[in-house]
């Protein structure tokens, strides 16, 4: 084998050297790693391998999913009552996680706020909220013929009364007349006319929210109708809250004690000032219609889960979603909706009413 003699070795280091100099900085390797190789003695075929640079190196892969469309998620969510959430599927398939919001309604009397959404029916809403159609209906001033439509707020008003179911025929006149009510209240809930025949089975309510209690002396067993009571009317079993409540009007007379949903009714000159018995949220104001005979009425919810409601008033001047203080003029006494007279109908949803 001919060896180099060192000088020859010096000078072509000397000569890479100054071509180096002239080369970019980023080709350096190469050049010089195929200047060495001619030099070099040649390896052997067993000792290949495989380097390489951040040109060469392969990149890596994302892991594959069989799955075309694997990102899958939920939709929006309804809020019901600040607590309780509508999953995606809708009413029609969420009952079982809705028990807390069915029993609080019926058993509290809390008054709901619910917004349509598409594929939404009355049947459904009502189904879970442990109501009728008819209710819904009634507390919206929604016809009998008139669709509900997705965005729409619905109030879910629990309503106290008394159910009957017909068993021999007869009319909503007849039921009144044996069992006292409002004619007026009890056509304007069922959606039948006053002297229209009602067929077996028929079942319907009179709303009692300020109706006299039904003629005791009329014995079930002699009538056409069976009556059962649908909700309670006292405020029994129910905490009390000293000194939380403030007197909606000042002065006036308490004209007819707890009846309807744990309600009193105070009269007092139409325009009188109508303050919030407690600091709270406005939750429901309504400047306008029949809404289930409260007329233009006001709900407040208040942070110890109670809700107060003012029926009647001749104006509203708080608007939902408002924070207010107790004390604060949210209205004025008017004689709006079934209502024999200017007075404040008064109740307290979830405790004892203090008047």
């Amino acid at each position: 084998m001919t060896h180099v003699p060192l000088v020859m070795w010096r000078n072509v280091v000397s000569v890479f050297m100054l071509v180096s100099m002239t080369i970019p900085t980023g080709v350096h390797a190469g050049f010089f790693s195929s200047v060495v190789a001619v030099f070099a003695p040649p390896a052997l075929a067993y000792t290949t391998t495989t380097t390489y640079n951040s040109q060469t190196i392969p990149l890596p892969q994302a892991a594959k999913n069989i799955d075309p469309n694997p990102s899958k998620g939920g939709g929006d969510i309804t809020i019901v009552n600040d607590s309780a959430l509508l999953p995606a599927s809708g009413p029609a398939g969420s009952l079982a996680d809705l028990q807390g919001v069915e029993s609080q309604t019926k058993n509290n009397g809390q008054i709901s706020i619910y917004i349509v959404r598409p594929g939404d029916t009355l049947g459904d809403i009502a189904a879970m909220f442990g109501v009728s159609t008819n209710t819904i209906r009634w507390g919206n001033d929604i016809a009998r013929d008139e669709a509900i439509q997705p965005g729409q707020e619905l109030v879910i008003l629990p309503v106290t009364g008394i159910k009957y179911t017909v068993k021999t025929g007869g009319s909503l006149r007849d039921i009144i007349e044996l069992h006292g009510g409002n004619l007026e209240e009890a056509v304007a809930y069922n959606g039948y006319g006053p002297d229209e025949q009602l067929s077996a089975g028929t079942e319907v309510i009179i709303p009692d929210g300020e109706l006299a209690a039904p003629k005791q002396e009329v014995k079930v067993a002699q009538s056409r109708y069976t009556r059962t009571t649908t909700t309670p009317s006292s405020s029994a079993n129910v905490p009390t809250y000293s000194g939380y409540y403030l007197r909606p009007i000042s002065g006036g007379t308490r004209t007819q004690g707890i009846h309807g949903y744990n309600a009193v009714d105070l009269a007092a000159s139409v325009g009188t000032p109508i303050m919030a018995s407690a600091s709270g949220k406005v939750i429901i104001s309504k400047n306008s219609g029949w809404n289930g005979g409260y007329g233009n009425y006001i709900v407040i919810e208040h942070p110890n889960g109670t809700q107060t409601l003012y029926a009647h008033a001749s104006r509203v001047i708080v608007f939902s979603g408002q924070s207010v203080v107790q004390g604060q003029v949210i209205g004025y006494v008017g004689s709006t909706g079934r209502s024999t007279g200017a007075h404040v109908h008064f109740e307290v949803r979830g405790a004892k009413n203090p008047f």
